[in-house]
C-alpha cells in the first residue's frame, strides 16, 4: 500500500465520517444554515423521494413526485433564503426547535475520495407546544478530496406514514 493511499484511508475513517454527519446535523439544530450550506458541493443533488400509491419509493425526481428535490446547491441556498426571510410556508414565528439524532452509520462503498454512506436518523421537532417525530434513512456521497468534506449527493427516505407539517430541510 502506498503512503498516499494509507494517509487517505486514515483520513477517511469511520470517526471522521460520523463527526462530519454530526456537525451537519448540529448546524440544522442550531439554525446555522449558512454553515450548513458549506457542507454541500455546488453540484449536489438533494432528494427526498415520495412514496407512491403502491408503497414504493418514486425513482425519478424529473418525472415523479418528490417531497424535496434540488438539483444543485443553488436550490438549497434559495431554500435557506426563504426560511431566513419568512418566505417559507413551512417556517414562521416562533421558529421550530429540532434535535437530530444519527445512528447505524455504515460505509457502503469507497471510490477514492468519494465515500457512499447509509445511516438512520430521527429528528424531534417542537413548535406550537407540539412535538413531532420524523425518522428515516439517508444515503450520502461525500467527497473527502478537498480541504473539507462536501456532500455531493443526499437522498433522504422519510419513513413516517403521516406527517403533520410541510416538510422542510431542517426536519431531516
Amino acid at each position: 500500500m502506498t503512503d498516499t493511499l494509507q494517509a487517505e484511508q486514515v483520513r477517511i475513517d469511520q470517526t471522521t465520517i460520523e463527526q462530519f454527519l454530526y456537525r451537519e446535523a448540529r448546524y440544522l439544530d442550531d439554525r446555522q444554515f449558512e454553515k450548513w450550506l458549506e457542507c454541500y458541493h455546488d453540484d449536489v443533488v438533494y432528494w427526498m423521494p415520495a412514496w407512491d400509491d403502491n408503497g414504493e419509493l418514486t425513482q425519478d425526481p424529473q418525472t415523479e413526485m418528490s417531497l424535496i428535490y434540488y438539483g444543485n446547491k443553488g436550490g438549497l441556498e434559495d431554500r435557506v433564503f426563504r426560511i431566513r426571510t419568512e418566505r417559507s410556508s413551512a417556517t414562521s414565528i416562533p421558529e421550530p426547535r429540532t434535535s437530530h439524532n444519527i445512528s447505524n452509520v455504515e460505509v457502503i462503498e469507497r471510490r477514492g475520495n468519494l465515500v457512499d454512506i447509509r445511516f438512520n436518523w430521527h429528528t424531534m421537532y417542537f413548535r406550537y407546544s407540539t412535538m413531532d417525530p420524523y425518522y428515516g434513512t439517508s444515503f450520502y456521497t461525500i467527497d473527502f478530496g478537498g480541504p473539507t468534506p462536501l456532500i455531493r449527493r443526499k437522498t433522504v427516505v422519510l419513513k413516517n406514514d403521516y406527517i403533520h407539517h410541510v416538510v422542510d430541510i431542517y426536519h431531516i
